[in-house]
């Protein structure tokens, strides 16, 4: 692919003064670059690019021209340093040419003519990553293979042919957003503008037999094999660092493994708590990102999961549902919400409403009396039928609005635990095609009677 290239980097001798008369130069060279390490923040709209490249200098005064015109590159973050300790190099300044947009000049010294390797740093906005998820629970939905991926996007105006690609997982903060630094005027503490239009991005998916599910795995045969990514703990960040270098070009996003784990165990959970996600069963996938679950060798980034369940020997998918998951730290644990499911069905039944146990008091002026407290008595009648061919973890909760309360429970299941002040929860391990029917009653106590 051809690629274009934006930034630009001159060593130039002036004739006059940069400030003056910036045109009037002589080109020396035109360094190539020799590579370029990226560092993305999915926090925030931040990459570090670190731009090597060899600069031949002449023995006194040299002058660096760098030309970032219709890039997001913030000029204020603006570094050149030689890469190796070199007391006959000293950089002395970085002037902003007055009405000249998007170009800087480095003053240079050199006590001795001849080949320099320089590093030119800076922050640029437009680059970004996400990370998304594949599992595929297994027939009996008793483990899954987890897949993980991250996106690559560039918009940021430069294209990036030989990148070696770095990627934090972490929350930063920043003392100004880089892509309001970057859409500043002419000078680089100008009042900031619009920013440049957002180019359509376009999708390279890298190692597709990878990263497809295993059904359209099948027609991905005979591609390389997927690139490791190291990772590492870095104080409260954590770096995933892409073996080798990937061509990461303006307008375009790639796609790349993250990591891949088989046999994962995982159960299948399913509340019913209408006030909190209404009417209807909600399933989740749990599990835990730590060793038992064949998972833990770093943190998890948060992003998209969709899981797929396999339906047949065929290799044929089902696909389940598709959730966002958060940051999942280590030996931190996973409900997964897939959403509203039709395998299981709760019915809750509402059987009688009264008033009981009312306690008197009298007023001593005019001798009447008044209810100074009592008890609200409610009745239900709670049934559950599980229409899953598995067997499955039912959760009914059940919130008693009231934070004084006793509970009485009889039928096919009697016990419950309290989830919080007004919240109780029965737990109910169903089998196949299994209808379990129970009742309680709770005695909501007012007034004197609330304690």
């Amino acid at each position: 692919m051809k690629t274009k290239s934006i930034i630009k980097v001159a060593l130039v001798i002036s004739l006059l003064l940069p400030t003056a008369a910036l045109a009037k130069v002589d080109l020396v060279t035109l360094p190539e670059q020799e590579r370029v390490q990226l560092t993305i923040y999915n926090s925030a709209d931040l990459t570090l690019a670190r731009d090597m490249r060899k600069l031949t200098m002449r023995e006194g005064e040299n002058r660096l021209q760098f030309s970032w015109a219709g890039t997001l590159i913030d000029p204020t973050s603006l570094e050149l340093l030689p890469r190796a300790l070199d007391r006959d190099i000293l950089v002395n300044d970085l002037l902003y040419p007055a009405r000249v947009g998007g170009v800087g000049v480095w003053n240079v010294a050199a006590s001795a003519a001849g080949p320099v390797p320089v590093e030119i740093s800076y922050f640029t906005s437009g680059i970004s990553w996400r990370a998304f998820y594949m599992a595929t629970l297994s027939q009996d939905e008793a483990s899954m293979e987890l897949e993980g991926y991250v996106l690559v996007n560039n918009s940021s105006g430069e294209d990036y042919p030989n990148a070696e690609t770095r990627l934090i997982v972490g929350k930063i903060n920043l003392l100004d957003r880089v892509a309001e630094l970057a859409r500043r005027g002419d000078a680089p503490y100008g009042r900031p503008i619009g920013s440049r239009p957002m180019p359509q991005i376009q999708y390279e998916m890298e190692n597709d037999e990878v990263a497809a599910p295993r059904a359209v795995a099948k027609m991905m045969m005979g591609r390389a094999a997927p690139k490791e990514i190291v990772k590492e703990g870095l104080s409260e960040y954590f770096l995933y660092t892409i073996e080798g270098t990937e061509e990461i070009n303006d307008g375009w996003g790639k796609r790349l493994t993250s990591f891949s784990a088989e046999s994962v165990p995982v159960e299948s959970l399913y509340r019913y708590e209408p006030e909190r996600y209404g009417e209807g069963v909600i399933r989740f996938i749990s599990f835990a990102n730590d060793t038992a679950h064949k998972l833990g060798g770093e943190p998890i980034p948060g992003g998209a999961v969709m899981v797929f369940r396999e339906s047949g020997d065929d290799g044929a998918l089902t696909f389940v549902g598709a959730r966002e998951t958060k940051y999942i730290p280590k030996e931190g644990e996973v409900n997964l919400n897939l959403g509203v499911t039709r395998d299981v069905r709760v019915k809750v039944t509402e059987m009688s409403s009264a008033k009981d146990g009312y306690e008197w008091n009298t007023y001593k002026q005019t001798g009447r009396k008044y209810i100074e407290g009592h008890m609200d008595v409610l009745s239900y009648k709670v049934e559950v039928e599980n229409l899953r061919g598995q067997r499955s973890t039912v959760e009914v909760r059940r919130n008693l609005g009231w934070n004084f309360w006793d509970v009485a429970s009889a039928g096919d299941y009697g016990k419950y635990e309290k989830v919080d002040a007004d919240t109780i929860q029965y737990t109910l391990n169903m089998a196949p095609g299994e209808k379990k029917t129970f009742e309680y009653t709770a005695r909501l106590r007012r007034g004197t009677l609330a304690k």
